[in-house]
């Protein structure tokens, strides 16, 4: 208990006035605030808000109304300048629930008159439809049954007949019709109605705000900047390839053109903003996943429970060895025409680049709605030395292609996408391109080379017919494939083959002398698949030989059999990637 009378009264007095202030020293204002820039990532995008805000000196709350609901609120981030000493407190995410908005009960009793008006003006037509089929039924009657007592018509009375019905079915047609031009501007002003008391999208469903703590040691003008992450944005790349042959000396430019489609479903139009693309995937996790260890026991057969079986002895049983999960992989200027004309150009890209991320800011200002509709934006180009090769597998296809390849030495790697191949001002075609990083090698197609022709024919096929249990079959096989240049100027050439392997030691595979000895034994790390690469003058022609003999017992049957292009698996673990 408080002894002092005096403190007593002081704490009496101050503390009501503390109160009476407390609200004045937190002031809440709505801010208003415009979308500035947006980093877009593979799999989300990078939002800043600017507000341009006037305070007076003390405590307040600045609130930001009208954000999007898929906005990570761990993502949100404040920073600004004032022309005076602003510190910035606590941020703070909230939902707000959809706005009941008020009903317009004078629309409301206009709309039911009208659907009222509109099922009376629906039911005459109904009405006066049904008329008309009595009316041509009345005009496809027989002659004979139109009289009085069923008795014939007379002959005289034909016409008037004919008269009547078709006054009846022509006034009853004008009828219909102005009743249905009646229905449509019923169901117009109804539309009207409906659309000016329909509540807007953005009032009927909640949103977040977030509101900002803020102490101004003095009245003073400033500005602040709200980051925050969201969902429902994307990029991709795309990529235009352009080679540029030499029609005589058989050399080749390429120019790699890089291109961003980018979209959006956020919620809310990006207009006006500054933008980027950022290789980065904000998404894909943080760290590399855990390895357990891993045991390799006797696999066990589960055991069979009957379903009246008791719960006892369902416990009892076997359990099956844990089989291992497979680790997841987180997912112009244009002058006199008379003169001269200067090619239009394309605004691309700068890019920044740093140890770990590559973004391309995109030049000016622009607009991205939020309808998911894809833009296409030009990132970036350069022409890049390319080597020039034509390749081929006649195995499969005894077609020459053109194959380029290039060393990437940009600064951000080639992200995996689609890529246009044009070839000397020709659309080649369309294809994916991989990952290709900095300083690796990528190696792209440029369609069929038809001065290159290449045959492939069987040479030889012998095989040996066992006379005794438990003997060897045999067979020998032998192929020529011939290589001609029909160029003016010398080809480079690459021919790739194979022969079958064995992974059974009782088949045994064997290369015979007859082969022309490969200048590539493996290719691509891939077992069996060999190359040749050589050189052609114009008209010249090489031939390449490949033989090989199987072994196998005669009392078992082999086939071929074709091995995917995948790593090799451990004994009893998951794939090795």
């Amino acid at each position: 208990m408080l002894s002092n009378p005096l403190s007593c009264a002081l704490m009496c007095v101050s503390l009501p006035a503390l109160l009476a202030a407390a609200p004045a020293l937190a002031a809440s204002y709505d801010t208003k605030s415009k979308i500035d820039s947006v980093i877009v990532y593979p799999d989300a995008a990078s939002v800043s808000r600017v507000a341009e805000v006037d305070l007076p000196a003390g405590a307040h709350a600045l609130v930001f109304r009208g954000l999007p609901m898929n906005i990570d609120p761990a993502s949100l981030r404040v920073e600004g300048e004032a022309d005076g000493k602003l510190q910035i407190g606590s941020v703070e995410a909230r939902v707000a629930p959809a706005e009941n908005p008020q009903v317009d009960t004078g629309v409301v009793e206009q709309l039911r008159r009208l659907r009222a008006d509109r099922d009376v003006q629906q039911t005459r037509i109904e009405t006066l439809d049904a008329k008309r089929k009595m009316i041509e039924r009345y005009a496809q009657a027989s002659p004979e049954k139109l009289g009085a007592d069923a008795s014939p018509l007379d002959i005289e009375k034909w016409s008037t007949a004919w008269d009547a019905v078709g006054t009846a079915i022509g006034k009853v047609n004008e009828d219909i019709r102005q009743a249905r031009v009646d229905l449509r501007e019923l169901d117009e002003k109804i539309k009207a109605l409906e659309g000016s008391n329909r509540p807007n999208d953005a009032r009927t469903r909640p949103l977040r705000e977030v509101t900002v703590e803020v102490e101004a040691a003095s009245a003073l003008r400033g500005r602040l900047v709200l980051t925050y992450r969201i969902a429902g944005a994307s990029w991709r790349p795309i990529y235009d390839a352009k080679l540029a042959t030499d029609a005589k000396g058989g050399k080749a430019a390429l120019e790699l053109v890089r291109r961003a489609q980018v979209s959006q479903r956020t919620g809310e139009d990006w207009k006006d903003v500054s933008l980027s693309v950022s290789t980065v995937r904000v998404n894909r996790g943080i760290k590399a996943p855990d390895m357990q260890t891993q045991r390799l026991a006797f696999w066990e057969p589960p055991a069979i429970v009957m379903r009246n079986a008791p719960m006892s002895a369902a416990r009892g049983g076997i359990a099956a060895a844990p089989v291992p999960a497979e680790p997841q992989q987180f997912s112009a200027d244009v002058a006199s025409a008379e003169r001269r004309k200067v090619a239009a150009e394309e605004t691309q890209a700068s890019i920044e680049a740093s140890a770990f991320e590559a973004a391309f800011r995109i030049p000016g200002r622009i607009d991205i709605q939020g309808d998911g509709a894809q833009r296409s934006l030009r990132i970036g180009s350069k022409s890049v030395d390319a080597d020039v090769l034509i390749r081929a597998t006649p195995a499969f296809d005894q077609t020459a292609y053109l194959d380029v390849s290039f060393v990437n030495n940009d600064e951000a790697p080639l992200l995996p996408g689609e890529i246009s191949i044009q070839r000397d001002g020709i659309y080649v075609g369309r294809g994916q391109i991989n990952l290709i990083t900095q300083g690796e090698t990528a190696r792209l197609g440029f369609g069929a080379d038809d001065k290159v022709k290449i045959t492939r024919v069987p040479v030889r096929r012998k095989e040996n017919e066992p006379t005794w249990l438990g003997s060897t079959k045999t067979e020998t096989r032998e192929f020529r494939t011939v290589v001609k240049n029909l160029h003016d100027f010398p080809v480079k050439v690459s021919i790739i083959d194979q022969i079958p392997i064995s992974e059974n030691s009782a088949i045994v595979i064997e290369q015979l002398p007859a082969t022309t000895p490969p200048t590539d034994k493996i290719v691509e790390d891939k077992r069996g698949v060999m190359g040749w690469t050589f050189d052609l003058t114009p008209g010249a022609s090489k031939e390449i030989k490949l033989a090989y003999r199987m072994k196998w017992p005669a009392d078992r049957a082999v086939a071929f059999e074709t091995v995917p292009n995948a790593p090799v698996q451990p004994l009893g673990g998951p794939t090795v990637r």
